[in-house]
C-alpha cells in the first residue's frame, strides 16, 4: 500500500487522489505562510534597526509560523480545527467569521483548492517517486512566492534560496536534467535577470525588477537546466503581457504601477517543467523543417 501511493507510475488514481488531499491540507498552511512570513521579516528588519540604533528591539512577542494561533482580525476569534479544514470549513460556515460575522476571504479557499489541484496533477503526471514528489514541493514554494510577490512585491530568500538548492539537490542523479546542466541553469538564471536589471538600471537610472527575481530565475534554472531558461523568461513575458493588459482593461492596474515579476516567473516555471520539453522539441522542429527549405 506505502508503495503503491509513494512510487506510483504517472496515472494512478490513488496517488493523484492521496496527494491531492495532501495538497489541499498543505495549501491551508501556506495560506499562513503567505500572510506571515512578510510580517516576520517586517518585524525582523524594524528590530534589527532598533537594535543597531541602541533601542531595545520594537517587538518581543513571538511570532512566527506557528503562533500566535490564527484568530480573526476584526474580532480575534481564534479558528478552531474545525474552523479549519481545507475548503470544506469556507463552505460550512458561509465564508463569514463565526464569532462576528465579517467576511472571510475568497482567496484562502482558492489557495488550498489550487494548491490541492496541482499537486494531484503533478503525481498524475510525473507518478509519485523522486519526480513526482519533487515537482508536489517545486509547486508549493511557487504557490507561495507568487502571492507573497502579488501582496508585497517581495520574494524572500527563506523561499527562493531553499527552492534553488532543492533544484541542485534533486537534480544529483539527473531527475530533471543533469547536475552540470543545473548548476549552469542557476548561475545563468540569476546573470541574466542581473544583467537586464543593471543594464535598465543604467539607461533610465530605474530599477526595474529585484533581486529576488534573480534567484527565482536561478532556482528554476536549478530544476531544469540552463536550457529551458529561454523559454522561461519568453513564457513569464507572454505571460506578463496578457495580464498586464488585461489588468489595465479592467481598470485594476493604475499608470506607472510596478507590477511584481515573480508571478509570471513562477507559472512560466510550472509550464516549463510540466511541457518545456514538448514545446522546445516542437519548436526545434519547426525550426530545422524551415531551414531545409532553405
Amino acid at each position: 500500500m506505502v508503495e503503491l501511493f509513494f512510487f506510483a507510475a504517472p496515472g494512478n488514481l490513488a496517488s493523484t487522489v492521496g496527494f491531492a488531499v495532501l495538497g489541499l491540507l498543505i495549501g491551508s498552511f501556506l495560506n499562513v505562510v503567505i500572510h506571515r512570513l512578510p510580517i516576520m521579516m517586517q518585524r525582523e528588519s524594524e528590530n534589527y534597526v532598533a537594535i543597531e540604533s541602541g533601542k531595545e528591539p520594537v517587538h518581543t512577542a513571538a511570532y512566527n509560523l506557528i503562533v500566535p494561533r490564527s484568530a480573526c482580525p476584526h474580532c480575534q476569534h481564534q479558528i478552531s480545527a474545525l474552523e479549519n479544514i481545507p475548503v470544506i470549513s469556507y463552505l460550512m460556515i458561509g465564508g463569514k467569521c463565526r464569532g462576528c460575522k465579517a467576511p472571510i476571504s475568497k482567496r484562502y479557499p482558492i489557495i488550498e483548492a489550487i494548491t490541492g489541484l496541482l499537486s494531484g496533477y503533478m503525481v498524475w503526471h510525473f507518478g509519485s517517486g523522486i519526480a513526482g514528489m519533487g515537482a508536489v514541493a517545486f509547486v508549493w514554494f511557487l504557490i507561495a512566492m507568487t502571492f507573497i510577490d502579488a501582496d508585497t512585491q517581495l520574494l524572500p530568500d527563506d523561499l527562493t534560496l531553499p527552492l534553488m538548492w532543492g533544484g541542485l539537490l534533486i537534480n544529483l542523479y539527473g531527475t530533471f536534467t543533469s547536475l552540470d546542466n543545473a548548476v549552469i541553469g542557476a548561475i545563468a538564471g540569476y546573470l541574466s535577470l542581473w544583467s537586464v536589471y543593471w543594464i535598465f538600471k543604467l539607461v533610465t537610472g530605474k530599477e526595474g525588477m529585484g533581486y529576488g527575481d534573480f534567484k527565482l530565475l536561478a532556482a528554476l534554472g536549478a530544476w531544469m537546466g540552463w536550457a529551458m531558461l529561454p523559454l522561461i523568461i519568453l513564457l513569464s513575458s507572454a505571460v506578463g503581457a496578457v495580464i498586464g493588459i488585461s489588468m489595465m482593461v479592467l481598470g485594476k492596474l493604475g499608470k506607472g504601477k510596478p507590477i511584481p515579476f515573480g508571478p509570471y516567473l513562477a507559472i512560466a516555471g510550472l509550464i516549463a517543467l510540466l511541457w518545456g520539453h514538448s514545446i522546445n522539441s516542437q519548436y526545434l522542429g519547426l525550426l530545422s523543417g524551415n531551414v531545409r527549405r532553405f
